[in-house]
């Protein structure tokens, strides 16, 4: 058996399965993030552990026999951000997320500063990358600064609580502008420039690498086995790559969670061309990646959801599948925590267009569900704009929708490959992780893709009327561009 751990931005996900990756059990806990200020994002990292604590405290008691089977743990989780531990190895302040844009002065002083370091960094710097973010706090918090002896990203902070260990892996490391993607291994030159103390870096292991073992106590309280290994784990991103099999090179997927991604996997670290796509360390020695990344994917819904009164997200859908029969009368703009890829837009904000009296919620949420399709497709034009993909997987917990499926296929004229197991995403990946670590196993014969439940197919009729949509989406944020960026 292995358990896979996954910290994400709304909620840790457990999935633990067997031999044959049939899972056996498994737990999800929600999370939320803060916002103290527009702009910002923070948690608690106290809420991490308390999640998965929680989560496997939950399948104890369900499934202790199972659990009891564990062989190794695998961890997946957020990237970017800034965790910062004093000597204690207690956070100074809450973490700071990805999606948090405070950092966005940082990241265009550290761009025209230091343009030669985005080839090492993989990308350009980026508001919510970990080094802008250490750059903002030296500026603001010299007192929290101060007291830091270490840096970890959000799964490592879990791995410091089940074992004792402070590492990370390349893949999560990436995702920082604090590290040489080509070498594998932390960049003097990226760290000095963005002020990280080279004190503070945890140590660097493989994704597939074991990183430490289970703490006896711990293991004690969920009837595990003391000193189950510990893998090195990955960043969401790659780890859902390993899930489903993308680490061939040309292999690739779509992601839709709380944020978005499109994913390509490669042999060899490239720079992209352009430099608001991601060209990072894969959670498997000797494969890189390139990621279109979408501060929004599967969240504007939800959001949407809030916005009309509705329950649930489910409920909203329901309301849009019963209604569909093409595009929405209305136009929006998903922005609403900025923009990476295409457009490294802190500022960029939701829209909606065409609203009228008589407008629903339904017509509201499709609106949404279609510019994050849109904004799918100028992310794999940004990735790929010369050689569109065969087929890309479909991910995360928005894969779940086969009517998204439908408006995303269609819109980038592309199948999308929904595999078994698909939503369980980066947890699923996780437990691969930990198998290797485990038996030392080949990755080609592990990291390969599940079973294909179904493909949602582009729809021509579908793909027609969506394309004047498209031009019309990024037209409106053309638009709309300069009245964003202006002081409230």
């Amino acid at each position: 058996m292995y358990l896979g751990i996954d910290i994400g931005t709304s909620s840790v996900k457990i999935v633990l399965v067997d031999d044959r990756e049939a899972p056996a059990a498994s737990a999800e806990v929600p999370l939320g993030p803060s916002r103290p200020r527009p702009s910002w994002s923070e948690d608690d990292p106290d809420r991490w552990w308390d999640a998965v604590a929680t989560g496997l405290d939950r399948m104890r008691a369900e499934h202790p026999a199972v659990l009891a089977r564990t062989d190794a743990i695998g961890l997946s989780g957020q990237m970017h951000g800034a965790l910062l531990l004093d000597g204690a190895d207690r956070p100074v302040r809450p973490a700071i997320l990805w999606n948090d844009g405070r950092a966005a002065a940082q990241a265009r002083d550290l761009a025209g500063r230091h343009p030669e370091l985005a080839a090492t960094a993989g990308v350009r710097p980026m508001p919510g990358f970990t080094g802008p973010l250490l750059a903002w706090l030296r500026g603001h918090e010299p007192d929290a600064v101060g007291r830091a002896r270490h840096l970890l990203l959000p799964k490592d902070w879990v791995r410091l609580k089940l074992t004792g260990e402070r590492a990370t892996d390349p893949s999560d490391a990436a995702g920082t502008w604090l590290f040489d993607q080509g070498a594998r291994a932390w960049s003097p030159a990226l760290g000095a420039a963005c002020g990280a103390d080279p004190a503070w870096l945890p140590r660097i292991v493989e994704s597939t690498a074991v990183s430490g073992t289970l703490r006896a106590d711990l293991a004690a309280r969920w009837g595990m086995r003391p000193g189950l290994p510990v893998a090195g784990g990955g960043g969401d991103t790659a780890v859902g790559g390993v899930g489903i099999g993308a680490v061939e090179p040309g292999t690739g997927f779509v992601s839709l969670g709380t944020s978005g991604q499109v994913f390509l996997a490669s042999d060899r670290h490239a720079p992209p061309a352009d430099p608001t796509v991601q060209g990072f360390c894969h959670a498997l020695p000797d494969r890189w990646c390139r990621v279109a990344a979408l501060l929004n994917g599967a969240s504007p819904l939800a959001a949407a959801a809030r916005w009309t009164g509705r329950p649930d997200v489910a409920t909203l859908l329901a309301e849009v599948e019963a209604g569909f029969s093409g595009p929405s009368a209305l136009l929006a703009l998903p922005y609403l925590a900025g923009e990476r890829t295409p457009h490294d837009d802190p500022d960029a904000r939701g829209a909606l267009l065409g609203l009228t009296a008589a407008t629903t919620p339904a017509e509201i949420a499709q609106a949404v569900m279609e510019a994050v399709a849109f904004s799918l497709a100028d992310g794999l034009a940004a990735l790929a704009p010369a050689r569109r993909p065969a087929a890309l997987g479909f991910i995360g917990g928005g894969a779940r929708s086969r009517l998204w499926g439908r408006m995303i296929a269609s819109v980038l004229d592309v199948p999308l490959e929904r595999h078994a197991g698909g939503a369980r995403g980066p947890a699923f990946g996780a437990a691969r992780l930990a198998r290797l670590a485990a038996t030392g196993g080949d990755a080609r014969d592990v990291a390969v893709p599940p079973p294909i439940a179904d493909v949602v197919a582009p729809e021509a009729r579908l793909a027609d009327a969506y394309a004047p949509r498209l031009e019309a989406f990024r037209s409106l944020y053309a638009a709309l561009k300069g009245e964003f960026a202006r002081p409230a």
